[in-house]
C-alpha cells in the first residue's frame, strides 16, 4: 500500500475519487440525493469495469475528457438550480451560439472561462500522472477473474433487457397469471428468439436512471438519452419538411408591424378577476384599454405537450393524442410572408414531454430557450423573457411575429412568482417540496395558485407596456394551454390531466394597439362582436394568421374570431372518449364533463 502515497499514484486516485463525489455535491448543500448507495455502488462497479478492461489508467484517462470539460457546467447547475446537466440543458447548449452565451453569461464568463481553464490544465497534469503511475497497473490473475464475473453480470442484464424479467409473485394476481408469465416470451425485440424471462432473483440492481446520475460515466447515459431525443426530433421535422402553406399577406405595406403570441400555462378561467373571480387577480390588464376578454374557450386536451401543437397549428383537436403531425405551425406562414419570427420561452426544450412543442419551435428564425431550472424552485421567473422581447421589438425587421411560451402557473404554484405577488395567507411560498396530494394544504394551495394569477397578470401588463412604447402596429393574444383542478369544494381532484371543466375551460384575451385599430377596424369590430362566441384553442392557428391579414390556399376563415366568416364549431375535450364539450353534463363539485350523447372514440 505505501507505493500508493507516491504523489503520482495518491493524485490520480483523489482525482478519481473526486470526480466520482459530484453526484454527492448536492448534498454539501443540504439537499437529498436520490438512491445514494446505488450511486455509489455503480460508480464503483464501473471504475472496476473500466479498470479492468483498459489495465492501466493512462490508457482510459481519455475517455475521460468530456466528464472534465462538463464538470464546470455540472457544478454551475447544481449550485444555481438544484439539478445536474439534463437533455433540456444539453440542448441549449447544442443549440445557443456562442454569441448568445456571451450575452446570458455577461461578465460571468471571465470566472467560467477561469473555470474552465482550471478544469483542462486538471485533466493535463492527472494524465501525467497516469501515465507516470505504473503500480497502478492491474496485471495480475484477478484482472481476469474480474472480467469474466463482469461478463456475467452484463450477460444477465442483456438477457432481461432482452426477454424481460418475471413478475413479482404478488403482481400475478391469479394462478392464470402467474401460468402466463411463465410462458417464453413471444418474440425479443432484437433478436426474435424466444426464451422464458430472467428469475428476479438475477436481476441487478442496476437502473439507467441511477447510472445517468453518476459521474463520470453517467454523462455517457444522458448523451444517449440526448442522441435519442435529437434522432426523434429530426423524425418529426423531417415529416413536414417540404411543407409550404403559400402564405402572404393580403395588402402589405411598410409600416412597422408586431403580432405576440403568449402561451399561457396551467392557468384556469374562473381564477381570473377579469372573468368575474372575487379575488382581485388582474389589477393592471383591468385598466387597459383595447384589451377584449374572450370568455367561452375550451382546450381540447389538458396536457401541454398535447395542447400546444393544437394552438399553433392546423392539428384538430382529436388528433391531438397522436404523435407529430405532417404540417408546420403559423410561424413558418407568417415567415412566407414576410415576417421575421421569435420562439422566446421559460419552458424546457428537450425531453419525453417537451419534443412535441419545440419541433414547432424549431421553425422561428430566433430561438431561445431560457429555463435553465426546468420546474424547480430555482426556475426563472416568465419575466426572464421581458430582455430578449425588447431585443426583438427593437430588430429593424419592419415585420414580426414573437411567440413567448411562458412558465404561468406550472406546479409549484409558489415558485412560479416573487415575495412581493405573494398576496394571499397562508401560502406555500418558502416551501420546497410541499406534499402535493395531501388535500389538507388545500388552502395554501389555493392561495399560492391565485398568486401566481396575478404574476401572470403583472407579466402581460409588461408585455403590453412593451409594445405599447414601441408606437408601432401591434397586437398580442394570450391563451392557456390548459386549467387545473384545486380541490374544489369536496373534489379530491387536483391539477390538471383530468377530465374536468376546470382543466378544459382556459382564460384568453386580445389585446390591440391603436395603430392596430387604424389599420385593421374591420378586425376589431368582428372581435367585438364575436367575443362571447363559443371558441376553442383550434381558433387560434387561424385568428393569429388573420391578425395580420395572412392569406394561403385552403384556409378556414370561418374559424377565425376576427373575421366576418367566423362560424362557431363542435368543440370536442378528451374525456371518457372524445365528449362534446356543449352537449354535456358537468359532474359535482369536480365538475367531470359527461358527453349526454356517445363520445366519439379516441384514433390509435
Amino acid at each position: 500500500m505505501r507505493h500508493l502515497l507516491r504523489p503520482a499514484p495518491l493524485y490520480l486516485l483523489l482525482t478519481y475519487a473526486a470526480l466520482s463525489a459530484i453526484p454527492f455535491f448536492p448534498m454539501l448543500l443540504g439537499k437529498r440525493l436520490d438512491r445514494p448507495w446505488q450511486v455509489f455502488g455503480i460508480e464503483a462497479v464501473a471504475w472496476v469495469a473500466v479498470w479492468a478492461l483498459f489495465k492501466r489508467p493512462a490508457w482510459f484517462h481519455w475517455l475521460l475528457i468530456p466528464a472534465f470539460l462538463a464538470l464546470p457546467t455540472e457544478i454551475y447547475l447544481f449550485s444555481f438550480y438544484g439539478q445536474s446537466m439534463s437533455t433540456h440543458h444539453l440542448g441549449i447548449i447544442a443549440e445557443t451560439s456562442p454569441k448568445e452565451a456571451l450575452e446570458f453569461l455577461g461578465a460571468t464568463v471571465w470566472l467560467m472561462l477561469a473555470v474552465m481553464a482550471a478544469v483542462i490544465a486538471w485533466w493535463l497534469t492527472s494524465f501525467r500522472a497516469a501515465r507516470r503511475a505504473r503500480e497502478l497497473d492491474w496485471d495480475d490473475g484477478s484482472r481476469w477473474l474480474t472480467l469474466g464475473l463482469l461478463a456475467i453480470g452484463a450477460g444477465l442484464w442483456a438477457y432481461g433487457h432482452e426477454f424481460g424479467v418475471a413478475p413479482r409473485p404478488a403482481a400475478a394476481s391469479s394462478a392464470k397469471a402467474a401460468a402466463s408469465a411463465a410462458k417464453p416470451a413471444a418474440g425479443a425485440a432484437y433478436t426474435g428468439l424466444r426464451a422464458p424471462p430472467l428469475p428476479r432473483w438475477a436481476v441487478l440492481p442496476l437502473e439507467f436512471d441511477a447510472f445517468a446520475q453518476t459521474w463520470p460515466f453517467g454523462i455517457t447515459a444522458r448523451g444517449v438519452d440526448f442522441y435519442k431525443e435529437r434522432k426523434h426530433l429530426a423524425q418529426l421535422v423531417r415529416r413536414n419538411s417540404h411543407f409550404s402553406f403559400g402564405a402572404r399577406q393580403a395588402t402589405p405595406d411598410a409600416e412597422p408591424e408586431i403580432v405576440v403570441m403568449v402561451l399561457g400555462e396551467s392557468s384556469r378561467f374562473d381564477r381570473w378577476s377579469l372573468n368575474g373571480y372575487a379575488r382581485e387577480t388582474n389589477p393592471l390588464l383591468a385598466k387597459e384599454a383595447n384589451l377584449v376578454t374572450l370568455p367561452d374557450v375550451v382546450t381540447s386536451v389538458s396536457a401541454t405537450r398535447l395542447s400546444v401543437p393544437v394552438i399553433i397549428s392546423r392539428k384538430p383537436a382529436m388528433q391531438s393524442l397522436k404523435d407529430g403531425f405532417a404540417e408546420k405551425s403559423f410561424l413558418t406562414a407568417y415567415k412566407e410572408a414576410g415576417f421575421k419570427t421569435w420562439w422566446l420561452s421559460n419552458q424546457i426544450s428537450f425531453g419525453e414531454f417537451d419534443t412535441p412543442v419545440s419541433v414547432f419551435a424549431k421553425e422561428a428564425d430566433v430561438i431561445q430557450f431560457l429555463n435553465l431550472g426546468g420546474f424547480t424552485n430555482s426556475s426563472n421567473f416568465d419575466e426572464i423573457l421581458f430582455d430578449p422581447l425588447r431585443i426583438a421589438i427593437a430588430d429593424p425587421a419592419p415585420k414580426k411575429l414573437i411567440v413567448l411560451h411562458s412558465l404561468g402557473s406550472h406546479w409549484n404554484y409558489s415558485q412560479r412568482y416573487p415575495k412581493q405577488f405573494d398576496r394571499w395567507q397562508p401560502s406555500l411560498f418558502g416551501i420546497d417540496k410541499p406534499v402535493y396530494s395531501d388535500p389538507a394544504l388545500k388552502a395554501q394551495l389555493n392561495n399560492s395558485y391565485d398568486s401566481s394569477i396575478l404574476y401572470t397578470d403583472w407579466f402581460l401588463a409588461n408585455v403590453i407596456g412593451q409594445l405599447k412604447g414601441s408606437q408601432q402596429r401591434s397586437a398580442m393574444l394570450y391563451v392557456s394551454d390548459h386549467g387545473q383542478s384545486l380541490y374544489d369544494k369536496s373534489c379530491k381532484l387536483a391539477f390538471h390531466g383530468h377530465n374536468t371543466q376546470f382543466d378544459f375551460h382556459v382564460p384568453a384575451l386580445l389585446w390591440y394597439s391603436e395603430q392596430y385599430r387604424a389599420r385593421y377596424p374591420a378586425k376589431v369590430e368582428q372581435l367585438q362582436r364575436h367575443r362571447d362566441a363559443r371558441l376553442a384553442t383550434e381558433n387560434m392557428f387561424h385568428t393569429v394568421l388573420d391578425l395580420a391579414d395572412i392569406r394561403y390556399p385552403g384556409e378556414r376563415l370561418e374559424r377565425s374570431f376576427v373575421n366576418p366568416g367566423f362560424r362557431e364549431h363542435k368543440r370536442y375535450v378528451d374525456s371518457y372518449g372524445w365528449s362534446d364539450y356543449d352537449n354535456a353534463a358537468f359532474k359535482g363539485d369536480c365538475r367531470e364533463v359527461i358527453d349526454k350523447g356517445t363520445p366519439l372514440k379516441r384514433e390509435k
